[in-house]
């Protein structure tokens, strides 16, 4: 096949989640579903944390932040695959596909930090209780969140550039049902080992710096909990993080998968399954692992819900 550059390819073609027509009305209404669920959830948390001032502290500051990202994560995918279910096309333009990388890796990227800064919170409140609001005051939480946006926005340009260079051939569709980094690494001509093991440097980069500061902050908490002389003690300092670490178990625990279905896997099927997960049903969860764990976020719900009606 004769190859020819990215700049030059108008658009290219998503596999799609399936390519049976009878499918597509149901897929089209389980998707909106779980988008509005995932929409409304997560409003619902930032309306909560925003009109209740007992809510107003770090923690559910950061949360109300991580609801935004999903907000915004979720919507860089299901909007363009609704909108290609209802005019049964499969296209997306070149600029199209270049910024759903970018946003993909943006708020990916971003999520995964703001869920080591959560943790970085955690840690303060359990093991420096008395020096917690003097430490995480407005001026680092502010500080925090620009740094995991600047991550967030490294991550996203590299993917970009990286995207950006590639040389493609003829055949320009994506066995996908979004623009996603690896499967558009796998059509490029000039494919290499060099560009595979880019990949894994990157992953290594912008993953595994949160992931280590995720375990360092939860070795760091269950040491100091253990040290607590009453059973009543560890309960509470345990239950302060039990939503966090559900949803770090979540969200890592799908996008692991998906990554690595990803580059591993040549089952579209399973990889397709995988972000879903990932990409989809995460955003949509956060919201309900948060509010029925949480007695805070209930009490708040219930509180605003009373005043609208």
């Amino acid at each position: 096949m004769e190859p020819r550059n990215l700049t030059g390819v108008l658009e290219f073609h998503l596999q799609g989640l399936s390519e049976d027509t009878a499918l597509q009305p149901f897929l089209s209404g389980l998707l909106l579903s779980m988008y509005m669920v995932a929409l409304l959830g997560n409003l619902l948390i930032i309306l909560a944390v925003s009109s209740d001032p007992h809510l107003h502290t770090p923690m559910y500051f950061f949360l109300s932040i991580l609801s935004l990202d999903d907000i915004c994560f979720i919507s860089t995918i299901v909007p363009k695959m609704l909108v290609n279910m209802q005019t049964h096309s499969k296209s997306i333009s070149y600029a199209g596909c270049l910024t759903q990388v970018f946003f993909f890796a943006l708020f990916g990227g971003l999520d995964s930090q703001l869920l080591a800064v959560m943790a970085y919170d955690r840690l303060v409140a359990i093991c420096h209780p008395l020096h917690y609001p003097t430490i995480m005051n407005h001026h680092l939480c502010g500080l925090l969140i620009l740094l995991s946006l600047f991550m967030g926005l490294l991550d996203s340009l590299t993917h970009s550039v990286m995207v950006s260079q590639l040389t493609f051939c003829k055949d320009v569709e994506i066995s996908h049902f979004f623009c996603d980094p690896p499967q558009l690494l796998k059509l490029a001509c000039d494919y290499s080992s060099t560009i595979s093991i880019f990949i894994y440097l990157i992953g290594a980069i912008f993953g595994g710096v949160p992931v280590s500061g995720i375990l360092y902050s939860y070795v760091r908490i269950v040491s100091t909990t253990l040290r607590v002389p009453s059973t009543s003690g560890k309960y509470k300092a345990f239950s302060t993080c039990g939503s966090h670490l559900s949803v770090v178990c979540l969200f890592y625990g799908t996008g692991m998968g998906e990554y690595f279905s990803s580059i591993i896997s040549y089952d579209t099927t399973k990889v397709m399954v995988a972000t879903v997960m990932y990409t989809m049903v995460t955003p949509m969860l956060n919201p309900f692992v948060y509010s029925l764990r949480n007695r805070d976020i209930k009490r708040a719900l219930r509180k605003r819900l009373r005043i609208t009606t």
